[in-house]
């Protein structure tokens, strides 16, 4: 049975950690190996790893620079055929990680696979559901945006491509991606395997500006990289369409509509038919922007409705992490 290689990255994120592990060691049809990599947590979140550590193959906790060097930590020492990484306050799906182990062995070449993904808010309840596309590298070079928990790599192409860069901290995991999808190719799957956690803390939520200045600085990097400069070149209106529709998105996640709307005005002004994608975004955006949040908030939820059907999505019932009595 091929081996699977999960590396988790923690610090001080006790309140939704057991959790996180518990829906790793709930998988089933996968051997894998569980690595927790902690940087030295004081939240509780050590004594909780401890208490799975008879099913932990490695777990450290140590002063570390950040997440990047923590997953890398992590990577460097798996032996897993397939690797991946699930934060500390994010969730496997059921079947997750047996799914993509089938994908990959039927798929030699592929050097990736990634599925969709639902959100969930603090105390585990569904928000939203993430479908993605078959995309590749002039998808990614888009700025389209993969769910990281959703994703599986094989080691032999990650270990060409590198490992993750520590310079980055918003968009690390796009960065790799890239890198692994100019070697190899990689599929989507059509399938739910992950839930990513949005709260307050989160990244995506707390520090949202970051996400378009490190956009830009990949943007930035691809121009000048030999693997990606001609492609730029021949694609740059998309490509730059691509970094201000996301920044436009991750502003507006983080409460910040005026921004966000200058945002798509240049996403518009650049590539306006990938921009008006958003058309939804930018009218929540602009209601939001002139005092009428509870009417923006109340057409948000109205379209999130659609998409809360989750008894469509096997086995989440008693799952760890989830809470669905409030289900639509």
């Amino acid at each position: 049975m091929t081996l699977v290689s999960i590396i988790t990255p923690s610090y001080n994120q006790a309140a939704f950690l057991e959790k996180t592990i518990q829906s790793v060691l709930a998988q089933t049809g996968a051997q894998i190996e569980y690595i927790i990599i902690d940087g030295g947590s004081r939240d509780g979140s050590v004594n909780i790893i401890q208490r799975y550590a008879g099913r932990l193959a490695y777990w450290v906790s140590e002063p570390d620079s950040g997440q990047a060097e923590a997953i890398n930590k992590g990577l460097q020492r798996a032996r897993g055929e397939i690797v991946a990484w699930l934060n500390s306050d994010d969730l496997y799906l059921p079947g997750a990680v047996s799914s993509a182990v089938a994908v990959l062995e039927q798929k030699p070449e592929l050097g990736m696979v990634f599925g969709d993904a639902i959100t969930i808010d603090a105390a585990g309840r569904p928000l939203n559901r993430l479908v993605f596309g078959n995309w590749g590298l002039p998808e990614l070079m888009r700025f389209r945006i993969i769910c990281q928990p959703s994703v599986f790599m094989r080691r032999s192409v990650l270990e060409k491509a590198g490992y993750l860069d520590p310079d980055y901290h918003f968009l690390l995991d796009h960065h790799l991606w890239l890198r692994i999808a100019s070697l190899a190719p990689i599929q989507h799957v059509s399938a739910y395997w992950s839930a990513a956690r949005y709260h307050p803390a989160a990244k995506n939520v707390a520090q949202a500006a970051g996400f378009g200045k490190e956009a830009m600085r990949i943007f930035s990097w691809m121009e000048q990289h030999p693997q990606f400069a001609g492609r730029v070149a021949a694609n740059r209106r998309q490509i730059l369409g691509g970094v201000h529709r996301l920044n436009a998105r991750y502003l507006l996640d983080g409460d910040l509509p005026g921004p966000a709307l200058l945002a798509y005005m240049r996403a518009l002004r650049v590539y306006p038919r990938y921009a008006l994608q958003h058309w939804h975004r930018m009218i929540y955006a602009l209601l939001s922007l002139v005092g009428l949040k509870g009417i923006s908030r109340w057409y948000y939820q109205l379209r999130n409705e659609q998409r809360k059907k989750w008894d469509a999505i096997p086995g989440l019932d008693g799952w760890p992490g989830l809470v669905l009595e409030d289900r639509a």
